[in-house]
């Protein structure tokens, strides 16, 4: 059996393991969360290279890729240096070519319009590739990474601004402690209740990105809306659907209840390769996504779903065409 272990800065409260089968391999996949302790993070890392497949990095980025460039974060490379044997991934891989694919696989097989539909993306630069595929399919989209980043209420509208910005401005951020740009350990688990960013969260049809992003400010009405994001816990479905979601859909498949994040899966994947992740290209990505068939988890909390609305045409046509 091949053994894949996520180790993340997050909140230990959102702790899972679980058993796949994948191309007749068996995997054991565990999330072990640290609560935001760096250095509990890096003992594991030790205690497990060359015993296991492949480490994920979770609640932390290694690097992020906005346009054409990496920007490597100076705590999650230290980390993930005491990985000396084991590949260790941290999800870019899949947020270049699988958030792609999940963004087309909404507008071509679950019949959610994005042409001209309002989408409220809380980082581009954290998800560059969904971000381009949104815009590919027309959507109108706002980006909020400078209201989640560094807490300044302005929105983008361009995605050429979102890489311009990056250009000056990631290269500090990423020297920042991490925990002063994205959530970590018991940060996950918060709703602040403030909705500062409310007025966007109304505004989209869509709200994609980050789940700890997006739910840091989530408001108590989501009326309607579509949720596109990555790692969900079943609480986090539940709060979905107590605050009137219409539609889930992660970026990664249900496993023993939840989704598991990108790091895990692509963990896996480079564990099928048995490549190194510096080996690997985006076609390799594109082949073992292939392989692997992975489809995103999509969950509907109420009526009105393309589905629904097929069927009412259908039953509206027939019902004039055999009376």
């Amino acid at each position: 059996m091949k053994r894949i272990v996520s180790i993340s800065i997050g909140s230990s409260k959102r702790n899972h393991k679980a058993e796949m089968e994948v191309l007749g391999h068996r995997f054991s996949v565990e999330r072990i969360g640290t609560d935001g302790d760096l250095k509990k993070a890096a003992q594991l890392i030790q205690d497990l290279d060359g015993k296991i497949d492949c480490f994920g990095l979770g609640g932390i980025d290694l690097y992020i890729q906005v346009g054409n460039r990496r920007y490597y974060f100076r705590e999650g490379t230290k980390l993930g240096s005491y990985a000396k044997k084991t590949p260790i991934v941290d999800g870019s891989g899949l947020k270049n070519t699988l958030e792609r694919r999940v963004v087309y696989h909404m507008r071509d097989r679950l019949g959610i319009e994005l042409e001209g539909a309002k989408v409220f993306l809380v980082s581009a630069a954290d998800r560059f590739g969904m971000a381009e595929a949104l815009m590919d399919c027309g959507a109108k989209t706002i980006y909020g990474d400078l209201m989640f980043a560094v807490g300044l209420p302005i929105p983008l509208h361009r995605l050429q601004t979102v890489d311009a910005l990056a250009r000056p401005v990631a290269p500090l951020i990423c020297k920042l402690p991490f925990s002063l740009v994205y959530p970590t350990g018991s940060k996950q688990e918060v709703n602040n209740g403030r909705c500062r960013y409310g007025r966007y969260y109304q505004w989209a049809d869509v709200i994609a990105g980050d789940w700890h992003f997006i739910k840091k400010h989530l408001p108590q009405d989501l009326a309607g809306k579509v949720v596109l994001t990555n790692t969900v816990t079943p609480a986090d479905v539940q709060l979905l659907k107590q605050r009137g979601a219409q539609c889930l859909v992660t970026t990664t498949p249900n496993l023993g209840g939840r989704s598991f994040g990108t790091n895990v899966m692509e963990a896996v994947l480079v564990a099928l390769a048995g490549k190194r992740p510096e080996e690997l290209q985006v076609s390799d990505y594109e082949y073992w996504l292939d392989q692997m068939g992975l489809e995103p988890r999509v969950e509907w909390f109420s009526e009105g779903q393309p589905l629904d609305d097929m069927m009412e045409k259908v039953d509206a046509v027939e019902k004039r065409v055999y009376n």
